[in-house]
């Protein structure tokens, strides 16, 4: 297929592979450089190089100077660099909780963070029941925000045009009879989670399957990840969750806040 390279059976994207090497040729001189420089350290032409610089800059990954032509990264990179670091930091950091959380409730414990209208699970220890419950809250899995405990716990501490514009992305598909499935009815929950700071999740997303999740919070105060416990309603009773597994969470969820650098 055009534009594209193959490589031990995996196909590239050449187009793409060439924007990237502009991208690290730029990150490695850590200067402004001029459309000829780049040309020779990528080994393009001129023509696709500035054809190239041109979709970058407009999708905001490199600036162009006014005054000297030159190109040097932008304000874009850095936004993705602060979000990966965030990603992998919270992983560190969270990890030890996790096993807490496991040891002292011996159910699964989770976290997750917030990709667009999708809740992304980035980390998990198993309970050590001997009954083990797979459950969809698996590393790498995506969930629907409206019927996860994570996904609305991260929802709830959104600013309010960022919530609006994921909601308007969401397909409230009902997935069991107690999924949300209303915008208003998600937003009066959503009110309720930001207030108490925590959220439930009765079996929306899979019958049986019941979790409490809470934010955790960076140095800025924004809601960058949740913490959670999930495992079957037969061992998470309404009474455990609401009496013992909420203050469990929350507390938790609050030291790793403190240990990502948020003091409020």
């Amino acid at each position: 297929m055009a534009g594209e390279l193959k490589e031990g059976g995996a196909r590239y994207v050449q187009s793409l592979e060439r924007a990237l090497n502009i991208l690290e040729a730029l990150a490695q001189e850590g200067a402004a450089m001029a459309v000829t420089e780049l040309s020779e350290k990528v080994g393009l032409k001129i023509s696709t190089v500035h054809r190239l610089l041109a979709t970058l800059v407009h999708r905001g990954y490199v600036t162009q100077d006014s005054e000297s032509s030159k190109y040097r990264l932008g304000l874009k990179m850095l936004e993705m660099g602060h979000a990966a670091l965030y990603h992998s930091d919270i992983r560190t950091v969270a990890r030890p909780y996790l096993e807490e959380l496991v040891e002292r409730c011996n159910e699964t414990a989770n976290l997750a963070v917030l990709d667009g209208s999708d809740v992304v699970y980035i980390d998990q220890v198993e309970s050590h029941n001997l009954i083990i419950v797979k459950m969809f809250a698996q590393p790498g899995n995506r969930g629907p925000v409206h019927c996860t405990a994570s996904g609305k716990v991260l929802l709830a501490f959104l600013p309010p045009d960022k919530l609006e514009q994921v909601l308007s992305q969401v397909e409230f598909v009902r997935y069991t009879n107690e999924t949300i499935t209303d915008k208003e009815q998600l937003l009066k929950e959503l009110k309720r989670i930001k207030q108490e700071r925590y959220a439930l999740d009765w079996g929306e997303l899979e019958e049986h399957v019941r979790c409490i999740a809470a934010p955790i919070f960076n140095h800025e105060g924004k809601a960058i990840a949740s913490i959670s416990i999930s495992g079957p309603s037969n061992r998470i009773t309404s009474y455990y969750m609401k009496n013992e597994l909420v203050d469990i969470v929350v507390g938790v969820a609050n030291r790793v806040s403190r240990k990502m650098g948020y003091s409020n």
